[in-house]
Parts: structure tokens; C-alpha cells; sequence
């Protein structure tokens, strides 16, 4: 199957959305490092309102760990009450998976290229370039490099404020 570029991906993306808003339920637990209060306690860091547009990839920290991202928009839907992330991300071979991981938000996957290990809740599972992996609120999960090249993937995030 071939790869699907930016502009198909964004085809998908309302589809995805509407899936993903049915599954965005409470979850307990949330990895460190994720929106939320700031180190040190305090409120919840505000996020700007999205609205209706076209979105580039903002400029990433470069590679590191074998990992790369690239953010393209994080924010609040104008109901205030649902947050929306989406960045792609490009995983070196050889490279460690992230620590594994809940959130209260679910988290849909689309793989671009490659082949990748996607372990959810005690199961492993492949994807490879054009598959979709979804993981709901709750969840535990990370994503591996499974192949002798790069891996990239989009990731959309839709849930309660964090």
C-alpha cells in the first residue's frame, strides 16, 4: 500500500475526529510531562482556542533519542470542553519506545511509513504504513520502530482539558 501524504491524512482527520469523540471518557493517571499543572502545582496551563484553518508543522527540537516530532496544532475545540493535538512523529531504527504510558485523552495513530510495534494494554500489535492504531482514554501504550529504516506517523489527540 503506498503512504498517505499530508492533505490525505487531513482528508481523514474528521472522520478520526468523530470516532475519537466518541471514546474520550474519564481515564485515572496521566504521564508526567503531558498538559496539565505546571511543575511545582498551580493551574492547568491555558491553551489557545483552534479555530477553522490550515495548519504547517512547526519547527521541532531536532532528534532526539532517535525520535523527532513535529507539532501542528494543540489547543481547544470552540466548545471549550474538548482538546485536540495533532504532530507527526519519525522514530529511528534501533531507537527506545517512549515509557509506557496513560492518558485521560485517546490517541489515534496513522502510520505514513515503515513498521511499528504498538503495544497496547499487554498486547503487541503491527502496524504498518497506512494502518491506523487507536487508543482509547485510559489506555496503556507506546509505539516502537519495528524496521530497518525510519518509521513516521501522524498523531491526533481529542479529549477533556489535561
Amino acid at each position: 500500500m503506498d503512504t498517505l501524504n499530508r492533505r490525505e491524512f487531513a482528508g481523514l482527520v474528521p472522520a478520526l475526529l468523530a470516532i475519537a469523540g466518541t471514546l474520550t471518557g474519564s481515564a485515572e493517571g496521566q504521564v508526567a510531562g503531558q498538559a496539565g499543572p505546571p511543575a511545582g502545582g498551580g493551574a492547568p496551563r491555558a491553551l489557545p482556542e483552534l479555530s477553522s484553518g490550515v495548519f504547517k508543522p512547526q519547527p521541532g527540537r531536532g532528534m532526539v533519542g532517535g525520535h523527532e516530532s513535529h507539532q501542528f496544532l494543540a489547543g481547544m475545540l470552540k466548545a471549550g470542553n474538548i482538546r485536540l493535538e495533532m504532530h507527526e512523529s519519525v522514530q529511528q531504527p534501533g531507537a527506545p519506545h517512549e515509557a509506557i504510558g496513560t492518558h485521560k485523552h485517546s490517541e489515534i495513530w496513522l502510520m505514513q511509513r515503515g513498521t511499528a510495534t504498538l503495544y497496547l494494554n499487554g498486547t503487541e500489535h503491527t502496524m504498518e504504513a497506512g494502518d491506523v492504531g487507536l487508543c482509547c482514554a485510559g489506555d496503556e501504550h507506546w509505539i516502537a520502530n519495528k524496521s530497518d529504516g525510519e518509521i513516521a506517523y501522524f498523531v491526533v489527540t481529542v479529549g477533556p482539558p489535561e
